[in-house]
């Protein structure tokens, strides 16, 4: 790179996650994902145009066809060194914003130029765990030698452990063996991206693997705060049919390959923020007050290995004046 990363990118990102957070939340409960999107889309790119750096989108909203905003390929920031991939999830948990349930957070994350994996296969199975378990765990071995190995990492028994999984048909033999070996599962309808952090903070969240298939893009975004949090993850592209298949021959992608955390993010310097829209295990949801709000968020470097708990107040008239109605009142 021109220039290094050697300043705290992601004191600056936060900026952006609490933006989109407190327009999204707004929209907390109302029933319309559509808006729940958008309006966190548009207060994240606003943000992010003004960050110090030469950004390009490769996780995103989708291809530029499809996504006005924030679309894979598009540049974002002012410009100026340094060169970074830029990944984001708006809202993590676009459904559980619309139906007011909790776990929804908005999630950006950093790193040097050309390091993020990408393929347009949309799913890929994983696994993670907490430091603790760092090199412990085989995706191709059965779920009781992995539950095994990690309850063996913390000292625990294997009824000792909780494993989070995305509650879908696809996941039905999982569950069976995550039971048969006697571990506790948390069963989650979405928040791919949060239940990957849960699992790595599991003095905070009391998650200790996240197990099964769901998002690629929240996948990479989850290797991101890998490197940040010195956990660890592996993964696979799991094709649904041909499509997909001939899809990831078309990328050079194999389908058989395990990819270990360098594959998905071959970054040193990483940043990651991520605020709550709903409340939720790591962070609280936005809180409304007369003209004011109050965010609560987790910032991360991945060369420092720090992390920050930013509690924000934010006062929403300044913020109208600054960016228009997308801090209106809610109504």
């Amino acid at each position: 790179m021109a220039q290094p990363l050697d300043r705290n990118l992601a004191l600056e990102l936060v900026r952006a996650t609490e933006a989109a957070a407190l327009a999204a939340a707004r929209q907390m409960g109302r029933g319309n994902k559509e808006a729940v999107d958008q309006t966190a889309v548009d207060a994240m790119r606003l943000v992010l145009q003004t960050v110090d750096m030469d950004g390009i989108v490769v996780i995103g909203e989708g291809e530029k066809d499809e996504a006005p905003m924030l679309y894979i390929g598009e540049r974002i920031g002012n410009g100026n060194q340094p060169r970074v991939d830029v990944a984001v999830d708006p809202i993590d948990g676009t459904t559980l914003t619309a139906n007011g349930l909790q776990g929804a957070i908005s999630v950006v994350a950093l790193a040097e130029r050309d390091t993020l994996f990408f393929s347009h296969v949309p799913y890929m199975d994983k696994i993670v765990v907490g430091p603790e378990a760092r090199g412990k765990v085989d995706i191709t071995a059965p779920v009781a030698d992995n539950l095994y190995a990690v309850a063996r990492a913390y000292e625990r028994d294997i009824p000792d452990l909780t494993v989070v999984i995305l509650n879908r048909p696809r996941h039905e033999k999982l569950i069976q063996d995550v039971r048969a070996a006697g571990a506790r599962i948390r069963l989650i309808t979405d928040g791919d991206v949060a239940a990957g952090l849960m699992a790595m903070m599991d003095e905070h969240t009391g998650i200790d693997v996240l197990m099964g298939i769901g998002g690629s893009p929240e996948g990479v975004i989850t290797a991101c705060a890998v490197r940040c949090l010195r956990g660890d993850m592996q993964a696979r592209i799991w094709p649904r049919d041909d499509r997909d298949r001939e899809m990831a021959e078309r990328e050079g992608v194999d389908v058989n390959k395990v990819l270990m955390i360098d594959d998905l993010c071959a970054s040193e310097n990483v940043f990651v923020s991520a605020t709550g829209v709903t409340d939720g295990e790591l962070v609280r949801g936005v809180r409304y007050s007369g003209d004011s709000a109050m965010t609560q968020s987790l910032v991360m470097r991945s060369a420092s290995g720090t992390l920050r708990w930013i509690e924000a107040k934010h006062d929403l008239s300044r913020l109208r004046n600054l960016a228009g109605s997308r801090y209106g009142e809610g109504h």
